[in-house]
This record gives structure tokens, sequence and C-alpha cells, in this order.
């Protein structure tokens, strides 16, 4: 067993130390105390003076999916030769020896929900992975999480320019739904034959079997609106990604039984785009206020993914909870990805997934010590 002794634990559910212990023995987190006595085989690590925190967990990214540095060879996230594509999977195209995964488990991202871009109305599965390790077989949370769908100028962009349809946002919703009737007939279909089973429909079916969610990505109010009215026409779980304008709308949100939360960002870019035109930190805050369970994200590459911390930091200088600030980056993000019973916060029984830092995560001064991931530690810093 190995145990940290004598650190500052803010485990994000409320149950803070100012200085405790941590047991971790085979990957999980064994227990929390004040004192915790070790035995003669135990490895103890004194961390005086160090904060121990939950790993960061992105609820929306693509790392791997973009490889750094290398432009189109690297360039797997949009297979924009067909608006519906609902049969790939993230996992055959991440490369987790990409050096951004170790920029992130340095930075203290230690689960990352990633997957396709948005070129697509369907675009393929998001998988949620630890990010630490050279086989993704290995390093899979959930192999298949969601199904991505895009609302807005993305799609529009891409076919229009091949003059295919969509080019407009009435088509953008008419082929998602064709889509979802065509998997719900073909449910149907399948009792019959069962001979007549297709990958790409099966990927549709999970969705309005409500196994797994719609992962949306949507910026404009209207393009929420669209999202939320279809999904309640489904009766299917979504989540709300990227949510630029969802600060205009948070009332009618709050009231949504079928979004299963909303996750924001990237907020620390450029207005690149019409849509992103009331881009603002201000929009947490808001959300918060309105009872709405929230996430951060970086939408990596667009933001580097250990920089998701600087995020929920400026969101705080635009008046958010520093504790809600976290949880946005933590548990919440755990939550809204349906893994909370095991990752997003320091509690026993989960994955000993655990940071330590030299101050307050959140204060850009602050430096990682360490990194542990399923009980392993993955990175010490030369401080």
């Amino acid at each position: 067993m190995l145990i940290i002794k004598n650190v500052k634990v803010i485990s994000m559910v409320h149950n803070d130390y100012d200085k405790a212990d941590i047991a971790v023995y085979r990957g999980k987190i064994q227990k929390i105390s004040r004192h915790i006595e070790a035995s003669y085989d135990d490895k103890v690590i004194d961390c005086s003076g160090l904060c121990a925190c939950p790993g960061i967990v992105d609820a929306h990214s693509h790392i791997g999916m973009w490889e750094d540095s290398i432009g189109f060879e690297g360039a797997d996230g949009n297979e924009d030769t067909n608006p519906i594509t609902p049969n790939l999977r993230a996992i055959d195209a991440i490369n987790p020896m990409d050096k951004t995964f170790t920029e992130a488990y340095q930075g203290g991202v230690t689960t990352v929900c990633t997957g396709p871009g948005s070129a697509n109305v369907i675009s393929g599965m998001f998988s949620i992975i630890k990010t630490y390790g050279h086989r993704i077989d290995d390093m899979v949370v959930v192999e298949d999480y969601a199904l991505k769908a895009a609302f807005g100028e993305n799609p529009k962009r891409v076919y229009s320019e091949k003059h295919k349809t969509p080019s407009t946002r009435m088509a953008t919703a008419a082929l998602l739904r064709d889509a979802l009737l065509d998997a719900e007939n073909y449910i149907y279909d399948v009792a019959k034959n069962p001979e007549k089973k297709n990958f790409a429909k099966e990927a549709i079916v999970k969705v309005l079997k409500r196994e797994i969610p719609l992962k949306v990505h949507a910026h404009r109010a209207d393009d929420i609106f669209t999202a939320v009215r279809i999904a309640n026409e489904f009766n299917i779980n979504i989540t709300l990604d990227h949510f630029t304008e969802g600060y205009l709308i948070a009332e009618d949100i709050a009231k949504e039984k079928n979004v299963l939360g909303v996750i924001i960002g990237p907020l620390f870019t450029e207005r690149s785009k019409p849509e992103l035109k009331n881009l603002t930190f201000k929009s947490p805050k808001i959300l918060a206020e309105k009872g709405i369970l929230f996430a951060m994200m970086t939408d990596h590459p667009v933001i580097p993914e250990q920089h998701l911390p600087v995020c929920a930091a400026l969101a705080v200088k635009e008046g958010l909870d520093e504790y809600t600030a976290m949880q946005s980056i933590t548990i919440n993000a755990a939550k809204i990805l349906g893994i909370d019973d095991r990752v997003g916060s320091l509690e026993e029984g989960k994955d000993a997934d655990i940071v330590l830092y030299t101050g307050h995560p959140l204060d850009f001064r602050t430096k990682i010590n360490s990194v542990m991931i399923d009980g392993k530690i993955v990175y010490k810093a030369d401080l």
C-alpha cells in the first residue's frame, strides 16, 4: 500500500482536510483520514506543504484525433465525405503516443472525453480514456460513450463547399431526424430478420434506447433549441456542448429533462466565426446561478489540454465561485459523463487519480509536484 502523508485535501465533494493522509492500494483510494498508521511494508511519501486534488476531467476534447505539429497526416478527426457517419469510432483514430498526452497528464489532466469533430451532422463515437498509456485499449474508461452530432455553421460550411446537403440549418436538422427515424425502423426490421444487422444503424439505436447520449455541438441559441426539440421528439438524452449562447437561454434549458448537462467552451479563444459573437467568460457564473450542471472544456487542440485550469480560473475572475469552478473540471465533468463513480473526486473506492500541487490549482503560479493515474505515479516534477 502507498500512503500519502500530511497533505492538504481538496476532495471536490466538500469533504476537505487541511492536513490528512491518503492510502492507495491496487489503483484505488482505500482511505482518506487525518492519520493513517503505516505498516512495515507500506510505502510512505511525506507530502507536507502540498495540496492533493482529483485528476482533472475534460468532458470535451479532440486529443489524439488531431496530432501535434504534423498537419494532414495526423488529422483524423473529420471524415467529411458523408454528413452521416455514425459507424466511426474514436478509438480507431486516437494516437496515445502523441506528445500532447504527455503534456496533458503532466498538467494534471488524467481523464478526457475525446472524439471526432463537427464537420458532419453525425460524426461518430466519442470515447472516455485516461491520458497515460501507449495502447488505447488499455486506457479506455468507456469505449463508446456518446454519438456526436453537430448543428450550426460547421456542417453547413463543409457541405455547401462540396455542393452537397446540408447547406442550411433546415437540412442539418432534417438529416438528423431522418437518421434517427431510419434507426427506429431498423429496430423492427432486425427483430424480424437478425441477419440484417448494420453497424452504423446499431450506433444510432444505442442513442434511441438511451444507452448512450447524443453529444451535441451547438453554439447559437437557436441551434441549441433545435437540438432540444429533436431530443424531445425522439425522447433521447443529450449533452449540450460548446453552448456559447446558452447563458442567454439558461432558464429554458434548466427545465429540460432530456439534457444530461452542459459542457461550455472553448471560452479562452477568439470570436473566429459569427456564432461565437456572444462569447463571454461570464457564462459559467450565470449557469451556476440557474442551477445548471455544467463542465468546462478545452476543445483541444483549440486550447491545449493542460490549460483547462486556466479556463476555470478566468471564469472565477468573472464571478464564478472558486469551488464550483474546480468542480466544473473534476466532479461535475465526471457526473455529466456518467463516470463519477470512478473519477472526479477524492473519495474512498474511486480510481487513485491524484494530482499534488504546490498551491491552489487555479493559481497560475502553482506548480504540479506529481501526478498519479490508477495508483501509478506517472509524473514527478524536478522542482
